[in-house]
């Protein structure tokens, strides 16, 4: 890494923010490599014997310490796997719980596998009960749960594994907040590989996100919930089976504080007949998760339809349109006229009509500019200082007017200022050098606009030589903030397919992006002393902070040949006005910043951004 004046500068003012601990981490993040093995890593993270041991003392200091009850419905189990999973119950570092064994299994092997396993343990916390038939995995779970007599409950498959300090994570994250009422970990799988159990394919989890949670039950294991909640619930509903969980999940989650424990506790193990390894084994249960979200979403007074994606087990929700509102466009604009026809011509293509133009001049200085707001416009351009210089109608009979900002460019203002002439009640912004790939880019990004908690929605953004420009923004990768998924190419779908997913974000940018406007105006718009960088995240942070949802919207689409009209920050005023606005920046956010991004796992990487594994400092 070359060491340059601006480094140095910027390492200071880093230092000055965060303190000599991140700092130093900063710059060990710099010469990360290029990808992190899992398994030494996992065996690196793992609590050891003398962290378990301080997990035992500090669990007797909670303040809450509910009893969890495990409940297990088995099924023909294989004695080993059987043992290994009551081994794994039995080896937690918190110790108030209780095992709820449902066996259906028509044999009595199971039963007798238990019954000796807690003769020679003497174990009193596991409770078995043998089921006269089997009804199914939910119905199963249902009689384990009439057993479970603890303040929690806790989900775990017959032939999975807990790490030790599981239930110490999650008691430990509900002693941070009492309100929370359900709780879940990260995950990966284990698979038997000459006789030792060989860790993979982690699955590092967001914070609770109710758009990814519609796009894919990605919470799945270790779930953990008040059992106050689950018998409000009334459990599990065998007509879901296939993806009971998935149902269960999504009831358990609408109407409470959701925590989320950024460790791998659980392990899903591989074998040939489970849905882990073999997601054809269970085609049934696909039709079941998308019957489950969209019972969801009439609870929660959402219409959407719901549809299956390629790739199993995940799903595409389209909301639906109220009525036709009024959308106002802002488009900023410095000279670049064929840039700026593509843009508009892309927009006309989409079947929603109910739409305006407006097109931010901003000190253009060629003619043919001037010549092509005055044919949009059907009249003379009018040079004006800060007012409307033109108004005409687009073929599709929507309004389009030229309004003129003669200060310097400052893209904040700039947008400010269009909306000023603004009569919609949603505001997209897009920069002019995006071209709209999605025909009915308005009705998506509206029917996701309209729901009550969302505030901002972004879209999927690609280079013209389709890699991904954008695909959501990480906040706190580089310091301060980053598009996922840069230079990816356009048919993949990243990490979990998340590039392809609707899901929450804490940011998107503004090149293409909706707004409601009553939620703009309550934030005060974008901030006018953030004049070119970040300006569209800590709009995004703002609208969070006043607790609306920003979503990522993949099925919108465009082309984006960014920054032409701005240029490149290349020299010493504009490097000097870039390092200021990145202070600003820092000094607003420092607390989210440190805290980190609820919506990217602390586990991956903060120097690259395609969700990759932080490496380890031994």
């Amino acid at each position: 890494m070359k060491i340059t004046p601006y480094k140095i500068i910027k390492g200071i003012r880093y230092l000055k923010h965060y303190g000599p601990k991140a700092f130093f981490a900063r710059l060990q993040d710099k010469m990360e490599p290029d990808k992190v093995p899992y398994a030494p890593w996992f065996e690196h993270h793992r609590a050891d014997e003398a962290t378990l041991r301080k997990q035992r003392k500090e669990s007797e200091r909670f303040k809450i310490q509910p009893k969890i009850s495990i409940v297990v419905p088995c099924y023909k189990t294989p004695e080993r796997y059987l043992i290994e999973m009551m081994d794994s119950v039995r080896e937690q570092s918190y110790s108030n719980w209780e095992l709820c064994l449902a066996d259906a299994t028509p044999s009595s092997e199971v039963e007798k596998a238990v019954c000796s396993y807690l003769e020679q343990e003497k174990e009193e916390r596991i409770v078995y009960r043998h089921l006269e038939e089997n009804l199914g995995i939910a119905g199963n779970t249902n009689v384990g749960l009439e057993n479970a007599s603890g303040d929690w409950v806790a989900l775990l498959d017959h032939d999975d594994l807990l790490a030790k300090d599981a239930l110490f994570e999650i008691v430990k994250k509900i002693n941070e907040d009492e309100r929370y009422g359900a709780v879940y970990t990260d995950e990966d799988k284990i698979e038997e590989q000459k006789g030792e159990l060989v860790h993979s394919q982690p699955h590092f989890k967001p914070d609770f996100s109710i758009d990814l949670l519609r796009s894919n039950n990605y919470i799945t294991h270790f779930f953990c919930v008040k059992k106050s909640i689950v018998e409000q619930q009334g459990g599990f509903r065998s007509e879901f089976e296939g993806a009971q969980d998935y149902d269960f999940i999504l009831r358990c989650t609408e109407s409470t504080l959701v925590g989320h424990v950024p460790r791998i506790l659980y392990h899903w193990r591989l074998h040939s007949s489970s849905t882990a390894d073999n997601p054809l084994s269970k085609r049934y249960a696909y039709d079941a998760g998308q019957r489950a979200i969209e019972q969801h979403l009439k609870r929660c007074g959402e219409e959407g339809e719901v549809s299956q994606l390629k790739f199993f087990g995940f799903y595409q929700v389209t909301y639906k349109t109220k009525g036709t509102p009024l959308i106002s466009i802002v488009i900023p604009n410095k000279d670049e006229t064929k840039t700026l026809q593509r843009c508009i011509e892309s927009l006309q293509q989409t079947d929603y009509t109910n739409y305006e133009v407006i097109i931010v001049e901003n000190n253009s200085v060629s003619e043919e500019i001037f010549a092509y707001y005055g044919k949009l416009c059907g009249e003379d351009y009018r040079e004006g200082r800060m007012c409307l210089s033109c108004s005409g109608t687009l073929p599709g009979g929507q309004s389009v007017q030229v309004v003129t900002w003669k200060g310097d460019f400052n893209y904040s203002a700039i947008n400010n200022f269009g909306v000023s002439f603004a009569k919609g009640t949603y505001i997209a912004f897009l920069n002019n050098d995006i071209e709209v790939l999605t025909r009915d880019w308005a009705e998506r990004l509206l029917g996701n606009c309209q729901r009550e908690r969302v505030g901002i929605v972004g879209t999927r953004l690609y280079y013209p030589d389709n890699t991904y420009q954008h695909a959501g923004i990480v906040v706190g990768i580089d310091g301060i903030a980053a598009n996922m998924y840069p230079g990816m190419r356009r048919e993949r779908e990243g990490y979990l397919h998340k590039a392809a997913l609707q899901l929450n974000y804490s940011a998107v940018t503004a090149a293409f992006l909706m707004v409601k406007r009553s939620v703009f105006e309550k934030i005060g718009g974008f901030e006018e002393k953030l004049a070119v960088a970040f300006n569209d995240v800590d709009l995004c942070l703002r609208a969070r902070e006043a607790g609306y949802l920003v979503v990522y919207d993949p099925y919108v689409e465009a082309y984006h040949y960014e920054s032409k009209s701005r240029g490149k920050e290349d020299t010493k005023e504009k490097i000097k006005r870039f390092e200021g606005e990145i202070e600003f920046f820092r000094t607003r956010w420092i607390s989210f910043l440190k805290k980190g991004d609820p919506y990217y796992n602390p586990n991956f990487s903060l120097k690259k951004c395609n969700y990759a594994l932080k490496p380890y400092k031994d």
